[in-house]
């Protein structure tokens, strides 16, 4: 059906021909793959006439942040026009994953260096792929950035499976300015990520 990146970081876009699925709202942000949401536009992720960035792997779930989800059903921000209720059927198909770019303020796709290596081994297994190409390691240890150096780190699977930071990796110096917000489901305030 889907190859392994289509499933882990698949981008997706809505009304063209394509799969239908029922789409839920998810107001919190989160990535199972490790995907830092400081660094990416955390309003247009999957979790479709829109591009959204795919960032987790639940199964048979097709979860959408609040924000994409209330724009694609009333034209209109969930900050301006909250819309409530469960899945709404869309078409989804996959697009190429530069179509997104805009989404990743990293210049990459951005992943926690401390919780991310076997999706980045997984990737770099097959160089071509966009994820091998493009990935960025940041010595964050969580997918709301709440904890860590944020810094860049560089890996030589080669080398070793452990990626080299400026700082030890997974090191803190107390918990990080929040830089994730949620809008909250049904109300539209905007608030921190816990």
């Amino acid at each position: 059906m889907f190859t392994l990146f289509a499933l882990l970081f698949t981008l997706l876009a809505a009304l063209v021909a394509g799969e239908s699925h029922g789409i839920t709202p998810h107001d919190m942000y989160s990535s199972s793959v490790g995907v830092l949401g400081c660094k990416i536009n955390t309003n247009r992720v999957a979790y479709w006439p829109m591009s959204l960035l795919r960032i987790d792997q639940s199964g048979g779930t097709y979860d959408i942040s609040y924000d994409a989800y209330n724009y694609l059903v009333s034209g209109q921000s969930a900050t301006e026009h909250q819309i409530t209720g469960g899945a709404v059927t869309m078409e989804v198909t996959n697009i190429p994953a530069d179509n997104c770019v805009q989404h990743l303020k990293a210049g990459g796709l951005p992943l926690s260096a401390s919780n991310s290596m076997n999706y980045v081994a997984s990737c770099l297994g097959q160089p071509s792929s966009w994820v091998a190409r493009n990935y960025r390691l940041f010595n964050i240890q969580d997918p709301v950035c709440h904890w860590g150096y944020d810094e860049q780190c560089t890996v030589d699977l080669a080398v070793s499976n452990q990626p080299s930071c400026p700082h030890a990796l997974g090191a803190t110096n107390g918990r990080l300015p929040d830089t994730v917000f949620n809008i909250e489901y049904g109300t539209g305030m905007v608030v921190a990520a816990p």
